[in-house]
């Protein structure tokens, strides 16, 4: 089986830890490459997503200090899965396996030996799942652990304890070129493709430097992102609490004739309050949801480029 390596990276501001991400996975690179598991021409891929610091500068420094290092620059920031699409797209043609990990450290890069073993035996697309959480703060945990329970809820097929990263063969990322939307999830597109998976679990460290490029606004957003491009089923609960509210109130009317034809005195106005607020509040939180995917549908219609890049550093 042909075995030529390439790991995508995709990197927004990471000059602090960029070198460093850079010479661990070189040592992983020439253990490798003596061992004979990955081939010679194997390389390290950085994607610049349009950095506002010297990210793609130390990029290019790393490229000219040792071929074994590429770098692809966005023409502007795309966001971490456009990014992370783009390197994968653009060394496709070029690696029969490809890993994606982020630049900071926290994926640990020893997995990598499991990933291309599990490929070599016939894996098209090996999963990297964290065996635990201990590192996270507990408000983390119980959000992301709830997450990905509520995402199977809805249907969609997730990976439980799985980011992005995976290491997927040639014709896996043949299959997820297929995919053309422009709302991006691909922790919810790569299970779709389908061949034969594997996991190779891991232990997540703590980021080496710099800080988080997901804090909490980002994560919702991004949850939000999962969730309406694999799932109708907000709509099925709006439709649902729609249906309970009707009937509620339909009851409560007919409470409220007995007790009138029975002589009990009501404050119908409290009533009615009550009723108007309620109803102006569910009709406002079905219209947002269901411009939410209509939204969606807008941009895919469009059909604009994911990514468009500037320039491709690989020799």
């Amino acid at each position: 089986m042909n075995n030529c390596l390439y790991v995508v990276v995709p990197c927004y501001n990471e000059e602090e830890v960029l070198r460093e991400t850079a010479k661990r996975l070189k040592e992983k690179f020439n253990a490798l490459i003596k061992e004979g598991k990955i081939d010679k021409n194997s390389r390290i891929t950085f994607v610049n997503d349009g950095s506002k610091d010297k990210t793609w500068e130390i990029i290019k420094e790393l490229h000219k200090e040792d071929k074994i290092f590429s770098g692809v620059n966005l023409s502007r920031n795309r966001g971490h899965q456009n990014a992370l699409l783009a390197g994968l797209m653009t060394v496709k043609d070029l690696a029969d396996m490809v890993i994606s990990m982020d630049a900071d450290l926290q994926d640990d890069i020893n997995a990598v030996d499991g990933m291309v073993e599990k490929y070599m035996q016939g894996a098209d697309i090996v999963y990297g799942v964290r065996n635990k959480r201990e590192t996270d703060t507990f408000f983390k945990r119980f959000t992301a652990e709830g997450y990905y329970k509520v995402m199977k809820k809805m249907g969609v097929d997730l990976v439980f304890n799985h980011a992005d990263y995976r290491l997927m063969s040639k014709r896996a990322l043949a299959g997820l070129e297929e995919f053309k939307e422009v709302n991006l999830f691909l922790r919810g597109i790569v299970p779709q493709i389908g061949y034969k998976t594997d996991i190779e679990t891991y232990e997540r460290g703590e980021r080496f430097a710099g800080e988080s490029k997901y804090p909490l606004k980002k994560m919702l957003s991004f949850a939000w992102q999962g969730i309406t491009s694999f799932s109708v089923k907000p709509m099925d609960v709006v439709l649902g609490l729609g249906g309970f509210i009707s009937g509620a109130s339909f009851i409560a009317m007919i409470a409220m004739l007995i007790c009138f034809l029975c002589g009990i005195s009501i404050k119908s106005w409290m009533v009615v309050l009550g009723s108007i607020w309620l109803s102006c509040g569910l009709v406002m939180f079905s219209i947002g949801i269901v411009g939410a995917y209509i939204g969606k549908i807008y941009m895919e219609s469009k059909e604009r480029p994911r990514f468009i890049i500037e320039e491709f550093i690989n020799k």
